[in-house]
């Protein structure tokens, strides 16, 4: 069997199934975000109280940045999914969005900074997974899969910091 045989065609754009798929994968990462916003009741008072390093953000900036983050995770994975259907790396993708709803609970809710620091690395390599499968597959998606990367590798430094300090 070819490469290209392995991999189904695209499905319809105009396609009811397409259109309900979208909406699967947003209520996926809306569920992930709403974990996190049940989880962070509180958290910036917790976070102001924390000792942030210089590089630290204003804890305003989370929701607008995190809102357009998920909107990117959502239509990354629906891209793969409209090309490829349920395969290892859409697999992939849910596991890192579980991952990306563990981190607020740990951090927040418990107060597990290190253990936080360690579900965050992980996401990291899962995200950097994700990516790696999704470029073969459909690399707008991949690409639109960065600026998460970028965004955890520096909540990834600031979770180290506020865990050491």
């Amino acid at each position: 069997m070819s490469p290209s045989a392995a991999v189904p065609a695209p499905r319809h754009a105009h396609s009811p199934r397409v259109w309900l798929g979208l909406v699967v994968f947003v209520a996926a990462v809306a569920v992930a975000a709403l974990v996190g916003n049940l989880a962070a009741r509180g958290a910036s008072t917790t976070y102001a109280r924390l000792d942030l390093p210089a590089f630290a953000p204003p804890s305003w900036l989370f929701a607008p940045v995190w809102t357009v983050l998920y909107v990117v995770i959502a239509v990354a994975g629906w891209l793969v999914w409209r090309r490829v259907g349920v395969d290892a790396a859409v697999a992939l993708w849910v596991v890192q969005l579980v991952l990306n709803a563990a981190w607020t609970p740990l951090f927040f809710a418990a107060d597990l900074r290190w253990l936080a620091f360690a579900e965050i690395c992980l996401l990291w390599v899962a995200i950097v997974a994700t990516l790696s499968l999704f470029w073969p597959r459909h690399r707008p998606a991949a690409l639109l899969l960065v600026p998460y990367l970028l965004w955890v590798t520096y909540a990834a430094a600031l979770t180290l910091a506020i865990a050491t300090g």
